[in-house]
C-alpha cells in the first residue's frame, strides 16, 4: 500500500514484492496479493521466486518507511476512536467499544474509513481488509486469515489455520506434525496436555482469539483525562473560526475542570484536515488553569508563532481538545481592592512568553536538596518548573552569604594563602592581581561521600573576601593538603 501511493514507478499491473537479504541471500519479504495467488511466499530465494514467477517485479524492503507509514495511517484512526494500536508490521487494532453509535454503527464507520483510505491506497481498496471479534487477537486473525465469511464469529474464527495464532514457528510446525491444522482442532482438545507439549503459549492465545480470556489493546498514545471535539458537516478553514471553535471546547473543558476543581497545565488541540493530514497545536501554563478567554489568548500566540503556518488544504472537518492531566486548583487569593494576586499576572505572563517565544526560552530557578553550591539550584523551563520552595533569606543588615552569580565551572587562580590551611593573602585572576583587605572564613563543605560508591571526595574550604579596591569574591581551596599536596584555588562568584 505504501509502495503503490508513495512510487511513481510502482506496478499498476502485474505481481510484485519486497526483498531483503538475509544470510546473505535475497529473500522474499512482503508480496501483494497477486504475487500470493501465483504461489509465491514470503521467505522465498529470489531466484526461485523469479523462475517460478519471470515477470515479478521487485523492490527493496524498508522497515522504517513502513513503520512511518503505519504511524501515519494510526494518526488518522485517531479520528474513530483514542484506542489505537498498531500491530506490526501491516496492521492496526482499534478498540472501537462506546465509539461505533457517533459514526451510524460498525458498517457505517467501517465505510467511512475505507472511503477515507482511498487516498493512501490509490483508489482502491484491495489491500484493506478489516474484522470485528470480542478480543484484539480474535479481530487480527480474522483481519488477516478470514477468507470466506462464516455464519459466526465463533465459527469462523474455528475455521483459521493454526498460524492464526500467531506463534513461534517451531511451535506451529509441531501442531501442524500433530495433525492439528486448525484452531478448532486445537480447541477441541484439552488445554493441559497442549500446554504441556507445545507450551502455554498455545493454550494463551487459544482462549485469546477465541475470546475466552479477556483481552485488552496497549494504546499508542496514553489517554487523555479529558479530551472534546466538534465534527463539522462543512470543513472550516479560517483561523478565526478554528479559535472560536476551541473556546467551545474549552467552556466544555472548563466546567467539567470545575466541577472536580481541578485544572490544567498542558492543553492539545488537533486539526484534522479532510484529506487525512492532521495538525497539533499545544500550549502549556505555569499554573493550572481553566479559563476559555485564557486559552484562546494562548493558543492565538501559539499560533502567530507558528514558523510554517497552518495550511487548511480543503478545511478541518473535525478539532479536537486534549487535557493530558489534572491537577488540583487552589482558591485565587483576592487582593483587598479585588482582582488577582500579582502571582497569578506573572503566571499569564510567564505562560504567553513561553508560548510566543518557546517553552526553553523562559526559565525560572528551582532550588535543590544539596550543598554543592553549583548544584543547589537548576534552571527549568518555566511553564514546567514546580512551585518554587522558600529560599532562606538573611537576617536583617547581614549580607549575603552566597553571591548573585556563580561561574559555571568555577575559573582558576594563582593564590599567595598560609599553609596549611590558612586564609588567602593575595590572588591572580584573569591577569589581574587582587590584595585581600579583609576576609571571612573559612565555610567548609565536604564532597557528598554518601553519593559515591568509594565514600571519598574532595573537601572545599570557601572564603568570602575583598580586595584594595573594594571588590568581593567568593573563592574556595579545592581540597586540604591531608588530601591532595597541592590543591588549587577557584574563583566561584561574584557579590554584588
Amino acid at each position: 500500500m505504501r509502495l503503490l501511493s508513495s512510487r511513481s514507478d510502482a506496478p499498476a499491473d502485474g505481481p510484485f514484492a519486497l526483498i531483503e537479504k538475509i544470510r546473505g541471500a535475497m529473500r522474499i519479504a512482503a508480496l501483494d496479493p497477486q504475487a500470493v495467488a501465483l504461489g509465491l511466499s514470503p521467505g522465498l530465494a529470489l531466484a526461485d521466486a523469479r523462475a517460478r514467477v519471470p515477470e515479478l517485479t521487485v523492490f527493496d524492503a524498508d522497515p522504517g518507511a513502513d513503520l512511518r507509514w503505519l504511524e501515519r495511517i494510526a494518526d488518522h484512526c485517531d479520528r474513530y476512536t483514542p484506542m489505537v494500536a498498531l500491530d506490526s508490521p501491516d496492521g492496526i487494532t482499534l478498540d472501537i467499544t462506546g465509539c461505533a453509535h457517533l459514526f451510524g454503527g460498525e458498517t457505517a464507520l467501517v465505510d467511512d474509513l475505507e472511503q477515507r483510505m482511498r487516498r493512501w491506497m490509490s483508489g482502491t481498496t484491495g489491500h484493506l481488509r478489516h474484522a470485528f471479534a470480542d478480543t484484539p487477537e480474535g479481530a487480527q486473525a480474522l483481519a488477516r486469515f478470514q477468507n470466506v465469511p462464516a455464519a459466526s464469529e465463533d465459527a469462523a474464527l474455528r475455521r483459521l489455520p493454526i498460524a492464526a495464532l500467531r506463534l513461534e514457528p517451531e511451535t506451529e510446525t509441531a501442531l501442524r506434525r500433530a495433525g492439528l491444522r486448525t484452531i478448532g482442532d486445537l480447541a477441541t482438545r484439552p488445554s493441559a496436555p497442549i500446554a504441556a507439549r507445545f507450551g502455554e503459549e498455545a493454550t494463551d492465545m487459544l482462549v485469546r482469539v477465541l475470546g475466552q480470556r479477556d483481552s485488552r489493546i496497549v494504546p499508542r498514545r496514553a489517554l487523555p483525562a479529558l479530551f472534546f471535539e466538534r465534527r463539522f458537516a462543512e470543513p472550516i478553514a479560517r483561523t478565526e473560526d478554528i479559535l472560536t471553535v476551541i473556546g467551545d471546547l474549552g467552556e466544555d473543558a472548563a466546567q467539567v475542570m470545575e466541577e472536580r476543581r481541578k485544572g490544567g497545565r498542558r492543553f492539545i488541540v488537533r486539526l484534522f484536515r479532510s484529506d487525512g493530514q492532521m495538525r497539533d497545536l499545544g500550549v502549556e501554563s505555569g499554573l493550572p488553569l481553566r479559563d476559555p478567554a485564557l486559552l484562546i489568548k494562548l493558543f492565538s500566540e501559539r499560533i502567530e508563532a507558528l514558523a510554517d503556518p497552518i495550511d487548511p488544504g480543503f478545511g478541518f472537518d473535525m478539532i479536537r481538545l486534549s487535557v493530558p492531566a489534572l491537577e488540583p486548583m487552589m482558591p485565587t487569593q483576592l487582593q483587598l481592592e479585588g482582582g488577582a494576586v500579582t502571582q497569578e499576572a506573572m503566571a499569564a505572563l510567564v505562560d504567553r512568553l513561553s508560548t510566543r517565544l518557546g517553552r526553553d526560552r523562559i526559565h525560572r530557578f528551582a532550588p535543590r536538596d544539596t550543598h554543592i553550591p553549583e548544584q543547589g539550584v537548576l534552571t527549568l523551563p518555566a511553564v514546567e518548573a514546580p512551585v518554587p520552595a522558600q529560599w532562606e533569606k538573611p537576617e536583617a543588615g547581614e549580607p549575603p552569604l552566597r553571591p548573585v552569580h556563580l561561574f559555571d565551572p568555577p575559573q582558576k587562580i594563582e593564590v599567595m594563602a598560609e599553609v596549611p590551611d590558612g586564609p588567602p593573602h593575595r590572588f591572580r585572576w584573569r591577569r589581574t592581581l587582587h590584595d585581600v583587605t579583609r576576609f571571612e572564613g573559612p565555610e567548609r563543605i565536604a564532597a557528598e561521600w554518601w553519593k559515591r560508591p568509594e565514600g571519598t571526595g574532595t573537601t572545599r574550604d570557601y572564603y568570602r573576601v575583598e580586595d584594595a579596591r573594594g571588590r568581593r569574591f567568593w573563592i574556595f581551596r579545592h581540597g586540604l593538603y591531608t588530601e591532595k599536596s597541592h590543591p588549587n584555588w577557584y574563583v566561584h562568584g561574584l557579590f554584588a
